[in-house]
C-alpha cells in the first residue's frame, strides 16, 4: 500500500522530527530501531556499506515499523537518485551539496514528469505496477533534503534556501568544519558561528533546518531542540552500538 509521507505534513505544523542512520545492511538492526518511537531511518549509502540491491529490503523493513524511510545517496547524480527513489524511498538526502544547481538536478533526477526527468514505469515504489496510478502524484514530491556541509553551500546558502520543493536543509558538522581549513573542529568559534547563522537563514526563508547529532547525547538533544532545529538525525546505528558496549 502507498503510504502518506509524514514528514511533509509534520513540517507543515512545525512538528519537531528526529530519526537516526542506517549504515550497517542488517535488516535484524532496522527490526530493533523500528521499535523506538523514531520518525525516520535514513540508510547511508554515502558512508555505510549499502548497496543498491540493499535498498529494497532495508525500505521495506523500515516501512513494516511504520517509520518514513529516507536515503542517502553516495553523489547527486541520476543513476543513484533514480534507482533510490525506484526502490520506494519516501525522499532523498543531498550529501555534499556545493549550490542550489545540485539541489535543483537531484529533484529532477527525483521525480517523475512533469516536475523532473526521472523515467516512468513499474518499478518496487508502486509495487510493480499495482499502485501505478496512485504512485503517479507521489512521484511529484519526494521529500528533499540538502546537506549544508561545506563552505561553499554556506556561500550559495540564500540561493539553496529559495529552492523550490526543497523540504529542509541539514548540517553535516564533520564535513562543514573540515572545509574551514584544518584548525576548525566542532568546538572551533568560526564552526559555531556557521550553524548558528545557517540556523538563522534558513528561518528567514522558513526552511526548517535539520542537523546530525554524532554522539547520542540527550542533554545536547534538548538543546539542538530548544535552539530551533526541528529535523534531527541522532546518532547512528553502529555508534548506539560503540556506546553501549564495554571500553576498557
Amino acid at each position: 500500500m502507498i503510504r502518506e509521507n509524514r514528514l511533509k505534513k509534520n513540517f507543515k505544523n512545525k512538528k519537531l522530527q528526529i530519526g537516526t542512520w542506517s549504515s550497517i545492511p542488517i535488516l535484524n538492526i532496522i527490526d530493533v530501531l523500528g521499535t523506538t518511537n523514531l520518525d525516520f531511518v535514513i540508510i547511508d549509502m554515502e558512508h555505510g556499506s549499502i548497496s543498491i540491491s540493499d535498498l529494497p529490503g532495508m525500505i521495506r523493513s523500515i516501512e513494516l515499523s511504520g517509520v518514513i524511510p529516507l536515503v542517502r545517496v553516495p553523489e547527486i547524480n541520476e543513476r543513484y537518485c533514480k534507482a533510490a527513489m525506484d526502490a520506494g524511498a519516501y525522499g532523498l538526502i543531498l550529501p555534499m551539496v556545493k549550490s542550489a544547481r545540485d539541489i535543483a538536478q537531484a529533484i529532477n533526477f527525483s521525480c517523475w514528469p512533469p516536475r523532473g526527468n526521472r523515467g516512468v514505469g513499474f518499478s518496487r515504489a508502486n509495487m510493480y505496477g499495482k499502485y501505478f496510478e496512485e504512485y503517479k502524484n507521489i512521484s511529484q514530491k519526494p521529500f528533499i533534503v540538502a546537506q549544508i556541509e561545506n563552505k561553499k553551500a554556506f556561500e550559495d546558502l540564500d540561493q539553496i534556501l529559495q529552492i523550490k520543493n526543497l523540504d529542509s536543509i541539514m548540517i553535516g558538522p564533520y564535513d562543514l568544519a573540515a572545509s574551514l581549513g584544518k584548525k576548525v573542529n566542532l568546538e572551533s568559534k568560526i564552526f559555531k558561528n556557521m550553524i548558528n547563522e545557517i540556523l538563522s537563514r534558513s528561518k528567514k526563508f522558513n526552511v526548517p533546518c535539520g542537523i546530525h547529532q554524532i554522539k547520542p547525547d540527550e542533554k545536547q538533544l534538548k538543546k539542538y531542540i530548544s535552539s530551533g532545529y526541528s529535523f534531527i538525525a541522532y546518532s547512528t546505528d553502529a555508534y548506539f552500538l560503540i556506546n553501549s558496549s564495554i571500553n576498557p
